[in-house]
């Protein structure tokens, strides 16, 4: 308890306790009466952190002291529902969190996720897991949730300030040749084939794929629309949706090459007890394919065929892009093509309309008949299985 009263300041009051240390307490724009968290060792002392407190209330930089005591835990999950993201997004995002950052910073509050501790947890998490790309995606998560922490004002300045923690350094994608996705299709069997050339050709993403139906192939005119994505989630189910952006919405001109693959699997393996509606591709049972049950085909194909482990089905359509590019189409054609957006302005004066794309797949249609041409293949009719 003090003994005596310090005189009034213009801003704030300090007062003496019987100990000798000195105490300061200001007014807070909302009338309530804060005192320092701290002792101090002399008057001097008490003004000056009045004076600094006065200078941030000037500045716009205050924060009430307590502010930051919000648990980083609670307000991540807040921060990741409240975003209104792709589900493939929230699941990527819940997964960064729960094993790569709140285990080590889950149980602080928003003020206690410092600087320092920034640093030392990503040190940590390059140490132990030797991940520099997930690494790097959850230090741009929690650079974002501390972000909009101080957009909130729950926080005075962002402590995730690693220059260059954030970027990813991409690996040199592989493309296959006209021959290995022939090979890919025919080793994967007859039921997805044309799941492999639609990746290459198309080319279409795999949620892309899993959302087509019977009614968005037209074989008069060999094409393919491209209506929703069905991504699915890390808990198996399916989230039907839009595409990836706006661009992805789009209609894709097959090159004639496919034409017989196409009808091949109509007629075959598609859905079709739905009509029109049915799925494309579906699985042995005739439901929806599962990524899992897929991906070891795909893994078994690509072991086949000679491709190293880490050519991803994805990866195909990088072989699409580059073959595309080859044939001749420009770089707005090759966007349209694979659904892919940009906000570059240069791109804004070209222009790939649908007949511009059917020369693109007759380009392609001829790149590859000459590849295939350079040795024997069997063009007879898949058996069904």
């Amino acid at each position: 308890m003090a003994n005596k009263k310090g005189r009034r300041r213009r801003f704030g009051a300090v007062r003496q306790y019987r100990s000798g240390s000195w105490t300061a307490s200001y007014l807070s724009p909302d009338g309530d009466r804060i005192r320092a968290e701290e002792t101090f060792e002399t008057k001097k002392d008490a003004e000056i952190w009045l004076s600094q407190v006065e200078a941030d209330l000037s500045r716009g930089d205050w924060r009430a002291p307590d502010s930051g005591a919000v648990n980083f835990s609670a307000y991540a999950a807040k921060w990741v529902d409240e975003r209104g993201l792709a589900v493939r997004t929230v699941d990527l995002y819940k997964h960064l969190l729960r094993l790569h950052i709140l285990p080590t910073l889950g149980a602080y509050d928003l003020d206690e996720v410092t600087a320092p501790r920034v640093r030392e947890w990503r040190t940590e998490r390059l140490r132990t897991t030797g991940a520099k790309t997930t690494t790097a995606k959850a230090y741009r998560l929690l650079k974002a949730i501390m972000e909009t922490a101080v957009d909130d004002e729950l926080i005075s300045r962002n402590p995730c300030r690693i220059k260059g923690a954030g970027k990813e350094v991409a690996a040199e994608r592989r493309i296959a040749t006209v021959e290995q996705v022939d090979a890919l299709a025919d080793a994967i069997g007859p039921r997805w084939r044309f799941m492999i050339y639609l990746g290459a050709y198309g080319p279409m993403r795999p949620e892309e794929q899993a959302g087509l139906r019977r009614r968005d192939v037209d074989l008069e005119d060999l094409v393919i629309r491209v209506r929703v994505a069905e991504p699915e989630r890390t808990n198996g189910r399916r989230a039907p949706g839009p595409t990836k952006s706006d661009a992805g919405a789009r209609v894709v001109v097959l090159p004639e090459f496919l034409r017989r693959e196409a009808e091949w699997h109509l007629d075959w393996y598609t859905e079709k007890a739905k009509g029109p509606d049915g799925l494309l591709f579906v699985g042995e049972k005739g439901a929806p394919f599962r990524r899992t049950s897929f991906g070891r085909k795909w893994r078994r194909a690509r072991a086949a065929v000679g491709l190293p482990d880490d050519f991803r089905f994805y990866d195909l359509r990088h072989t699409g892009h580059t073959l595309t590019t080859r044939s001749g189409a420009t770089l707005k054609d090759t966007m349209v093509r694979a659904g892919q957006s940009s906000e570059k302005a240069a791109l804004g004066y070209q222009h790939s309309d649908e007949g511009r794309q059917r020369d693109v797949a007759a380009g392609l249609d001829s790149l590859v008949r000459a590849e295939r041409a350079k040795g024997p293949r069997d063009e007879t009719r898949p058996r069904r299985v």
